[in-house]
C-alpha cells in the first residue's frame, strides 16, 4: 500500500515531553502537557491520549459521513457523535500501549444501517487504518 500525502502538518514538542509545550509549527495551537494524575502527573494540562481521542473521534465521525455519503448507504444525520476512549497502560511486554473505544450514536438511523456506516468508516478513516492491527479498537453502536 502507497500513501500519495495531500496535505501535511508540523508539530513540535519541547520541554518534557509529556510535561512541556507541544505546538503546531505554524503558530494555530499550543497546548501545555502534562502527565495525567493516574500517570503521577498533576493532570492540570493535557496529553498525547486526548489529543489523540479528540482527532480519532473527529476523523472517524467524518470517515463515516464520507462512506454514508459515497457509498450511498444513508444519512448520517446531523446531531451524530462519535465518543472516542482512549486508555493508555503498560503491556506485558514491556512499554506502554493504546486501548480505543469508540461510541457512535447515529440517532434514527436503522441498527443494520449504523453498523455498515460504522464498518465502512473504518475501512476509510486513516485513523483506523493506522491503528489496524496495532492496538484494540472497539467499536459501540450507542
Amino acid at each position: 500500500m502507497t500513501v500519495d500525502p495531500k496535505y501535511w502538518t508540523e508539530a513540535q514538542a519541547t520541554g518534557g515531553g509529556r510535561n512541556g509545550v507541544a505546538k503546531l509549527v505554524d503558530g494555530k495551537l499550543t497546548v501545555t502537557m502534562t502527565s495525567p494524575k493516574e500517570l503521577g502527573g498533576s493532570g492540570a494540562g493535557h496529553n498525547p491520549e486526548e489529543l489523540f481521542a479528540v482527532g480519532y473521534a473527529a476523523c472517524y465521525l467524518g470517515a463515516m459521513r464520507f462512506a454514508a455519503s459515497s457509498e450511498k448507504l444513508g444519512t448520517v444525520p446531523d446531531n451524530a457523535t462519535v465518543n472516542a476512549h482512549v486508555g493508555i497502560g503498560p503491556r506485558s511486554d514491556g512499554g506502554f500501549g493504546l486501548q480505543v473505544k469508540l461510541v457512535v450514536s447515529l440517532p434514527g438511523v436503522d441498527r443494520a444501517v449504523a453498523e455498515k456506516i460504522a464498518e465502512r468508516g473504518h475501512f476509510i478513516c486513516p485513523y483506523s487504518n493506522a491503528t489496524k492491527g496495532n492496538i484494540t479498537v472497539e467499536t459501540v453502536i450507542a
